[in-house]
């Protein structure tokens, strides 16, 4: 397919992830970037009855209850052509419903509410023949095909989500069905794209794209303390440690077969690793959570960084940003083999067993060499939301033109 970028379009995007999220968001990325040419209504999830009883005293949750009662506007200007909406309506919380009959009924009419409040937001933009992107929002936006009547209607799938039990109990009966009756699919990895195609042949991968301003090899960063103080090879990961996608297992017999190694951990844990047998040996070393803006200067303290991945449903489709992180550094990277990951394989090091895993780190250390550094960036580099929203754009025009 030829690249072709769309413009002069009304675009609607509804998803997992508010606009007020504090953590970043693959489909605030693609907003922005679809913004640039076209007119674009980013909506928040309605709130819910469960996250309103739980979370009064939250500010978000106060935002959206003042929206809700009329006393402020929930179309909220971002940047040119961009606009976030909080939907003026309250939903009731469904999926703890087991009778699929009864839940699919209440999951209709909330629906039904939250479109309507979307086609306030759209009649005051003047939006028309609007593309509907829905961001792996399986239940609350499954209607909005029927009531917003979308020229064009795309799902993005960016995680396997029926791996998580409160996607799967209904989900299991409604996502390929969201997927079959949606114009195209696309998604970021090519193992999620090929799920999609089992249920609509217009799948495409699209990409991933990363903002990398922050990692790049040319910048100066001062000498981490508690890194610089230890003697022998730096082996290290940066991210959340989270006993569903890290192995843990994997992690201690690195440790133990190369007990010289310093192996470096940053970010915080879940109780599993707090619990775990690798605070007893003497050669890991957990950092803890910190800063996003100083996540750079411990890559770069690093010899080779690692992304010891579990391979599971949770993790086999999911798009590893931390590697374009790390490769932007120009560090040898070292990670578990998925699918997923095969598009990094020109420069990274993909490990199928935990003994590959160690001689890779090793290979890793060995030969790391300026021309390997510097594909390594160019690799990163390639990873921006331009190319993935051109390669949306793509998909896009194919299904219009056919």
């Amino acid at each position: 397919m030829e690249s072709k970028i769309i413009t002069g379009r009304d675009i609607v995007i509804v998803g997992q992830q508010p606009w007020d999220v504090s953590i970043g968001s693959n489909c605030k990325n693609i907003a922005v970037e679809l913004a640039k040419h076209n007119r674009v209504l980013y909506v928040n999830s309605a709130l819910d009855r469960i996250t309103l009883l739980r979370n009064r005293n939250d500010e978000r949750v106060i935002r959206r209850r003042s929206v809700i009662k009329g006393k402020e506007s929930g179309l909220v200007p971002v940047v040119e052509n961009l606009w976030t909406l909080y939907p003026d309506v309250l939903i009731e919380s469904v999926n703890w419903i087991n009778n699929f009959n009864i839940f699919d009924l209440l999951n209709k009419r909330n629906n039904r509410l939250f479109a309507k409040s979307i086609s306030r937001a759209i009649s005051l933009l003047n939006f028309k023949d609007i593309i509907l992107f829905n961001d792996n929002d399986m239940f609350k936006s499954f209607y909005l095909q029927e009531f917003l009547q979308p020229a064009v209607s795309i799902y993005y799938s960016r995680d396997f989500m029926l791996a998580v039990d409160y996607w799967k109990k209904h989900g299991e009966k409604i996502e390929p069905e969201l997927i079959r009756k949606s114009d195209l699919c696309v998604a970021n990895s090519t193992y999620l794209s090929d799920y999609c195609k089992q249920y609509n042949p217009q799948s495409y991968y699209i990409g991933q794209g990363c903002e990398l301003d922050l990692f790049t090899s040319s910048h100066t960063f001062p000498a981490v303390a508690e890194i610089e103080k230890l003697s022998g090879p730096k082996i290290g990961y940066v991210g959340a440690l989270q006993s569903i996608r890290l192995d843990i297992e994997l992690i201690s017999h690195i440790a133990l077969q190369r007990p010289e190694w310093n192996i470096i951990l940053v970010g915080p844990e879940d109780d599993v690793f707090k619990d775990s047998i690798l605070h007893k040996i003497s050669n890991i070393h957990f950092l803890g959570p910190k800063k996003p803006e100083d996540l750079p200067m411990y890559i770069n303290a690093f010899d080779v960084c690692i992304n010891p991945q579990l391979v599971n449903q949770v993790t086999i489709g999911n798009y590893p940003r931390k590697i374009d992180e790390y490769l932007a550094m120009g560090k040898p990277v070292v990670a578990t083999y998925t699918q997923a990951v095969t598009i990094f394989a020109a420069a990274v090091y993909l490990a199928e067993d935990k003994q590959k895993f160690t001689e890779l780190i090793e290979k890793g250390l060995k030969e790391n060499t300026p021309a390997l550094s510097a594909k390594r960036v160019n690799l990163a580099q390639s990873h921006s939301w331009e190319n993935s929203v051109g390669e949306l754009y793509k998909a896009i025009s194919h299904v219009l033109t056919n």
